[in-house]
């Protein structure tokens, strides 16, 4: 994905407003909340490291780079749009049929944003290829181990966190993770 800094930066800045505003105006749960702060850090968080390594994690083809945030971009709106949604209806529906579909709204966006990732993985040169795979399987153990810690202090009652919440946060950790460990791979080749 190669935006710019400035663009990152308007982005990241956009959904901390939406993060502070939004909760003035509608009530949002605090794992609403929590994912609108952790999407702005993240994006503010990239943008600063984009602009300090001065360089983008991606050596791709610019239309391959385009494909990808064409089929990114409106997964993702397409993902907050439903998620918000799903949250707001599930306060107001007690038909627990309809409550499993509308809580399940949102997976078919996620669905979307990994068509996406795929086919930009695998459209990729064989350098890259190796970059990312590299990338999400330093990812996928650090997050499958802290997730294990997780457990192993949850039964010993050390700590206490809702299991709906830590399988929520499994998915954009893993993508947090990918992110920060693909730069420091990615530098090994450069």
């Amino acid at each position: 994905m190669n935006l710019d800094f400035r663009t990152q930066l308007v982005i990241g800045l956009l959904l901390l407003v939406v993060a502070l505003a939004l909760p003035r105006f509608v009530s949002v749960s605090d794992t609403m909340e929590g994912i609108l702060y952790g999407l702005a850090i993240g994006t503010l968080f990239s943008a600063v490291i984009r602009r300090q390594r001065g360089a983008s994690c991606d050596e791709v083809p610019r239309a391959l780079g385009r494909r990808y945030m064409r089929e990114l971009i409106p997964a993702t709106i397409a993902y907050l749009v439903t998620l918000f949604l799903s949250v707001w209806l599930l306060k107001r529906v007690e038909i627990e049929w309809l409550r499993a579909l509308l809580a399940l709204l949102p997976v078919a966006p996620v669905g979307m944003i990994m068509r996406a990732i795929i086919r930009y993985i695998r459209d990729t040169d064989e350098l890259q290829q190796k970059i990312e795979l590299e990338a999400v399987s330093i990812a996928t153990a650090l997050v499958s181990l802290l997730y294990l810690s997780g457990g192993f202090l949850q039964t010993a009652k050390v700590i206490d966190i809702p299991a709906g919440v830590a399988m929520i946060w499994v998915f954009p950790l893993i993508c947090a993770v990918y992110g920060l460990a693909k730069m420091v791979v990615s530098g090994r080749y450069k």
